[in-house]
């Protein structure tokens, strides 16, 4: 009896820490993206190319890992159709979600990023009505109203908003909508299984070839006019070596959870970074119609999380709703994720 309790506590104590680490990470790496961009910090006000390091560096990572050092496994069966029908599409979109949201950071503040992002479900649930993978009623128009009607009370309370942040936040938002609509239709519907790190492993360098042509002609001449490259490399490896573990601390919490308890630390997530912005940037001020649109914003979405669970229970598969989880971060579009 002993051991059967220590054993489950041990388990208990494991899934709340990868809990915490996830946490931690999602929040430490938004910040820390914000940090880097800011130009009153580190000032790399190169959102496309930060976006593309990071791809590149996960890239790199995740060959290293599975192919030469063979730590990890990746989930093998993916053929050159495949690849370019459903991987292609989802790393374009993957690629669009960072770049702009990232962007977004040099013009709004980070609680008022995180705040619009709550749009979320309404984007995804439009475009899924659209695309025929969902069915529009009385209770989702509901939930899709509250979620909406919140992010436009937050958005009202704003001191500083700045409307091409919220264009380029709102694309970002799009972006990621269209990324987990490709996720149903090109893998889920194919009955092709990956996990958080073979994704990682197969996106990342379509993502990074994607974010490659737009950064030769927007920022690579920025780039070079900029002191030959001196730009500070310790903090820009941390960045992305952070931004690699972040998703591999996902892998972990989506093996040792549930799609509720994922759900769960998503929206405690959400409100970390939302109140420890305020104290960390100076840029973020938090108005009480911020704080009362946001809770309704959240609201919705925990309805809406909770209608999407009950709807898959109903179909006997709950781990379909955690795959419909994003699986991939790069703190600009986590989660929201």
């Amino acid at each position: 009896m002993a051991d059967r309790l220590r054993a489950l506590f041990k388990g208990e104590a494991l899934t709340y820490a990868y809990l915490l680490l996830y946490i931690a990470l999602s929040s430490g790496q938004i910040f820390f993206n914000k940090w880097v961009l800011s130009s009153k910090e580190i000032n790399f006000p190169y959102p496309l190319g930060l976006t593309l390091l990071h791809m590149v560096f996960s890239s790199v990572l995740c060959f290293f890992l599975t192919k030469v050092f063979k730590i990890m496994k990746i989930e093998e069966g993916m053929t050159v159709e495949i690849y370019v029908s459903s991987v292609m599409p989802i790393g374009a979109m993957f690629a669009m979600t960072l770049w702009l949201g990232n962007t977004a950071y040099m013009y709004i503040s980070v609680a008022f990023a995180q705040m619009l992002k709550a749009i979320m479900p309404v984007a995804v649930f439009i475009l899924g009505v659209a695309a025929g993978l969902e069915v529009m009623s009385c209770r989702m128009l509901l939930i899709m109203s509250v979620i909406s009607l919140g992010v436009l009370v937050a958005s009202y309370g704003e001191i500083n908003i700045s409307w091409i942040g919220v264009v380029y936040q709102m694309g970002g938002v799009v972006g990621e909508a269209l990324r987990l609509i490709f996720m149903e239709i090109f893998v889920k519907r194919k009955g092709l299984k990956l996990n958080p790190l073979s994704l990682m492993y197969y996106v990342s360098p379509c993502s990074a070839l994607c974010l490659l042509i737009p950064w030769i002609f927007l920022e690579k001449t920025k780039m070079e006019e900029y002191s030959s490259w001196n730009f500070p490399l310790l903090v820009l490896t941390l960045n992305s070596l952070c931004t690699f573990a972040l998703n591999l601390s996902v892998f972990l919490v989506i093996t040792h959870t549930s799609a509720l308890t994922i759900r769960v630390a998503g929206v405690v997530k959400d409100w970390v970074v939302v109140l420890l912005s305020a104290l960390l940037f100076a840029d973020t001020k938090l108005t009480i119609i911020n704080l009362v649109g946001y809770g309704i914003a959240i609201a919705g979405v925990a309805a809406y999380n909770n209608h999407k669970l009950k709807k898959e229970v109903s179909r006997g598969n709950p781990e379909e709703a955690e795959s419909s989880e994003p699986t991939l971060t790069a703190a600009s579009s986590d989660s929201n994720k």
